[in-house]
């Protein structure tokens, strides 16, 4: 599975970008999402997944690791191929995704070109436990509001302190409790230690 590619940036386009690894060039398609965030610049990094049929190998690339895992998730739902994947996240940010599936919301989803209502309840019905359990698809919110705007800090502090043994509940309460005392500009390490510390 290629995870990855990082090369000059030869052409743009809404919908894919060509990308120059020694002088092989790979085509990706892309979100409006991922479009948006890819400047003109020359070096770039995509996550990628590669789809693979009987006549053709696509690569799907994409800026935001959240967003990849987005487009995994929804791919992983009968009805659900590729290219509806890229579309909904193309209308959608992974935010407002998981904003409708967590308020059981499938009318925004079936806002969505070629998303009819048995698939979007489908995609609510399917994901939104996986949400709570998991927390998050992305970074760009929770259940609570709780990790908002891609904050890496919070979302590597919660990951942390899960693996340390402690519940999503209680960490995201440790972690709020000490940002609240010290600030945002908390280094991660200093964050975690304080979030140990925590009265619970």
């Amino acid at each position: 599975m290629i995870a990855y590619l990082k090369g000059k940036l030869v052409h743009k386009d809404p919908t894919y970008l060509i990308i120059d690894i020694q002088g092989i060039g790979y085509e990706v398609k892309i979100s409006l999402t991922t479009y948006s965030m890819v400047k003109d610049e020359e070096a770039i990094l995509l996550h990628t997944y590669l789809h693979i049929k009987e006549d053709a190998h696509t690569l799907y690339g994409f800026r935001d690791p959240a967003e990849k895992k987005a487009f995994l998730e929804l791919i992983s739902i009968n009805g659900v191929g590729p290219n509806t994947g890229l579309m909904v996240l193309s209308s959608l940010s992974v935010g407002e995704l998981e904003q409708a599936i967590l308020h059981n919301d499938p009318a925004t989803i079936q806002r969505v070109k070629g998303i009819g209502a048995k698939t979007a309840q489908r995609i609510v019905l399917e994901l939104k436990d996986k949400i709570k359990k998991e927390g998050i698809i992305g970074s760009e919110g929770s259940p609570e509001g709780f990790i908002q705007n891609s904050n890496k800090l919070k979302q590597e502090a919660l990951q942390a302190l899960i693996t340390l043994g402690f519940t999503k509940a209680q960490a995201e309460k440790n972690i709020t409790t000490v940002l609240k005392k010290s600030g945002p500009d908390v280094s991660l390490e200093a964050l975690i230690k304080a979030s140990l510390k925590s009265s619970s």
